[in-house]
């Protein structure tokens, strides 16, 4: 179809300043970007539509440096039902149930407003998901802070965790897992990475994609205000001295509206009212009308004087560009307008017909009457600016001889030290205020497992999983790792967290990412954005774990100082009988120990060599993905197979700190021997090397013979009980004083004076 020529020129508003070099910029388009609007328009925008384009061709939304990279990642699988390009990934997971799951972030206003910008990221990314029909069943965070030293970090951290408990907390959504970490790095721009992850029938699933000339356009829940003008603008572009000015860009949320609007948009979907639904999010009305239209390769007049405003005097320009939260945008089939409007009003939302679909293929809006914007859709999406910016791939560094780096002095304020420190300390603090298991389905809560486990709703009667099947579901990233040698730091981004999947039982199926980088202007912050999509592509492909949705945060820089490279795995997998799954506890004596993986003893970008020597150096651990396919499949065997009693992945800290951290969850020490010919035992303690598990198990002997004859390295280390953990000839640490050591800082922290 050819586009329509413009029949109907807009007006100018009064008081509409003309478009000049310095509005042009402040909208932050460059000049050869806006030489590509005035081709596309063949004249002068109004500012409205200015505003449209600015919002659809930021790097928030378009993508336009990422794009040419995320077209590498395999997205595709049998069990794939929707891939990226929706506003959440599906996949089947079998009994005609789909889990619906996505991550997205919400760094720039975390920073700013540390409450609200947490909250409306929590609110923003459930929306995403119940959009397509699920009911969210649990949600994540990964959090990255500052040097706890720094003077914002213990405001932002406090902000944060307060915003992401209020809003989840009023949605009755259990957040069951997540990560947070501390950095220099993220002194000046901290990382709030929001995941949602719901379940629906697979014949049930709703997409954006608008059909049938005609057709009415409908807005439902919140008003419009004028919070979150230009934050997908504001989004994209880097921090300086003056970021505490873009506050009115953080939008503001309200959780219990959300849920009313939850619950209205599930009765709707009940019916077969809808046609298409949309979450306004980013760049809010601009976004979701013009992503609604294009996808269904039609037009829509939208007369903006019927949108539902909460202030006075609000104008197009405002109402197109607002981030306003609780929102959405559908498209009704014609004569169900009353049945719909009935739903919402009966949950107290706003609902109003602001429009309707043409065959046009543009976007025509009218304000009491007048035409005030007539934009050409499909060349705003197909002729946004697209770069393959320069790049250079960081090189990978020199190997740390492991016998370089000094052993501990002292073997007990070692271990101490560690499981004291910012990144591997308790996060009770944090989770504590999250409410992690209303709905009653989840079955291995925070810091019980390696992934977090919820029981998915029953499926319908007569399927061999009804009631008792589960979702697993992890968050990683070990940032240090893609900051040394981003491929490696991708491929390992990755296979933790199928790792992570892997260790409480379950199948990994698919992944969703966030991508968290500087500007990529610099050639040297595209290659670590270029090689960590190289290394995640290959680990996906690999372990059979493909990507379907994802979200891009570019710019995450204050004053050209860049955070580290933080590609955020989120991942999702299915245990058909939750009953066969096994956590990190070890709570019980008498178990075996069992080391499953080989273990070189690399300390190359290793905590070790991080918190007790003051260096940052070295390759990471190498990961070997055949390695890591064998040595998970085999784990996951033995624990549907019921002969684990707890599992752990080996990660940040390596062999001692998982021993301890499966000790402290559990209650119950352990005692274990090295094996013969270590010549260094800190390098094999502390040592990262990746593709490992440690295994508590009733029979050691037999689990390390079923190893052997699947051609898994395998080694019986010791068993557990006592009131210690204690490694023979090195250190023997009481239980006790190593859990206050490991519970007490944060707490600490967070009370302490300024």
């Amino acid at each position: 179809m050819t586009v329509a020529p413009e029949k109907n020129p807009p007006v100018k508003l009064p008081n509409e300043p003309a478009i000049t070099p310095q509005i042009v910029a402040e909208h932050g388009l460059a000049p050869d970007e806006y030489e590509r609007l005035l081709k596309i328009m063949g004249r002068t925008p109004t500012m409205v539509e200015l505003g449209i384009f600015s919002a659809m061709w930021s790097e928030h939304c378009s993508y336009k440096s990422s794009k040419v990279w995320l077209k590498k990642l395999p997205t595709k699988a049998p069990w794939v039902i929707q891939g990226p390009g929706e506003n959440a990934g599906v996949i089947d997971i079998g009994d005609g149930q789909a889990a619906i799951f996505k991550m997205e972030s919400h760094n720039h206003p975390s920073y700013i407003e540390p409450y609200q910008g947490a909250a409306t990221g929590v609110g923003g990314i459930l929306r995403d998901v119940f959009t397509m029909g699920a009911r969210p069943v649990a949600n994540l965070n990964a959090l990255r802070f500052g040097d706890p030293e720094n003077a914002k970090t213990r405001h932002l951290v406090s902000g944060v965790v307060a915003g992401i408990a209020g809003y989840g907390n009023c949605m009755g959504i259990p957040t069951v897992g997540g990560e947070t970490n501390f950095h220099a790095a993220y002194n000046g721009n901290i990382l709030v990475n929001a995941m949602t992850v719901g379940v629906a029938a697979t014949d049930k699933i709703f997409y954006a994609a608008a059909a049938g000339i005609g057709n009415p356009m409908v807005y439902v829940g919140s008003r419009t205000g004028r919070d979150g003008i230009h934050g997908a603008t504001m989004s994209s572009t880097e921090f300086n001295e003056d970021s505490e000015s873009k506050r009115p860009t953080v939008q503001v949320g309200d959780p219990f509206v959300e849920k009313l609007l939850l619950e209205a948009c599930l009765e709707l979907m009940a019916t077969d009212a809808i046609i298409a639904i949309q979450d306004m999010g980013a760049a809010g009305l601009t976004s979701s009308s013009f992503e609604m239209a294009a996808k269904g390769g039609l037009g829509l007049v939208m007369e903006l004087d019927k949108v539902p405003m909460r202030e006075t005097g609000m104008n197009p320009y405002e109402l197109m560009l607002s981030e306003s939260q609780e929102r959405m945008l559908m498209v009704l089939k014609p004569g169900r307008e009353d049945e719909a409007r009935k739903i919402f009003e009966k949950w107290e939302l706003d609902f109003a017909v602001i429009g309707h679909l043409t065959d046009t293929e543009r976007m025509v809006l009218t304000w009491h009457g007048d035409v005030v914007g007539n934009i050409p859709i499909p060349p705003l999406v197909t002729e946004a600016p697209m770069y393959e910016r320069p790049w250079t791939l960081t090189p990978l560094p020199a190997e740390l001889d492991a016998a370089k780096v000094p052993a501990p002095e002292d073997w007990k304020a070692s271990l101490l030290t560690l499981m004291s420190c910012p990144d591997l300390a308790s996060k009770a603090w944090i989770w504590h205020q999250y409410d992690h298991l209303i709905m009653g389905n989840t079955a291995i809560r925070p810091q019980g497992g390696d992934a977090a486990l919820v029981r998915v709703p029953a499926a319908p009667q007569g399927t061999k999983s009804a009631g008792h099947k589960g979702l697993a579901m992890t968050s990683d990233c070990t940032p240090r790792y893609v900051q040394a040698h981003p491929e490696t730091g991708g491929r390992q981004a990755v296979a933790e967290a199928w790792r992570n999947i892997t260790a409480v039982g379950a199948r990994p199926l698919a992944v969703t990412d966030n991508m968290n980088f500087g500007n990529p202007q610099k050639p040297e912050i595209m290659g670590q954005f270029a090689g960590a999509i190289m290394g995640m592509a290959e680990a996906c492909t690999a372990l059979d774990f493909p990507v379907v949705s994802g979200n891009v945060s570019l710019y995450n820089e204050t004053e050209g100082r860049p955070i580290l490279p933080t590609p955020t795995i989120g991942a999702v997998g299915v245990i058909d009988d939750i009953a066969t799954s096994a956590g990190s506890r070890l709570d019980q004596s008498g178990l075996a120990l069992v080391l499953i993986g080989e273990t070189k003893g690399w300390l190359g970008q290793s905590i070790y060599l991080r918190e007790l020597h003051g260096r940052e150096e070295g390759a990471p651990p190498p990961v070997d993905l055949a390695v890591e396919r064998r040595n998970g499949d085999f784990v996951r065997g033995q624990i549907v197979g019921r002969r684990v009693h707890a599992c752990h992945d080996l990660s940040d800290g390596g062999l001692l700190v998982a021993l301890a951290e499966m000790c402290l969850s559990g209650g119950t020490g352990a005692c274990i021997k090295l094996p013969q010919g270590i010549a260094a035992p800190h390098a094999y303690l502390y040592g990262e090397d990746q593709g490992r598990y440690l295994i508590a198990t009733d029979d050691g002997g037999a689990l390390v013979e079923a190893a052997q004859k699947a051609g898994v390295p395998a080694v019986l280390l010791g068993y557990s009980g006592g009131p210690n953990i204690t490694v023979d000839g090195l250190l023997s640490v009481p239980l006790q004083e190593l859990r206050n050591a490991h519970e007490d800082w944060l707490p600490g922290y967070m009370n302490s004076a300024a």
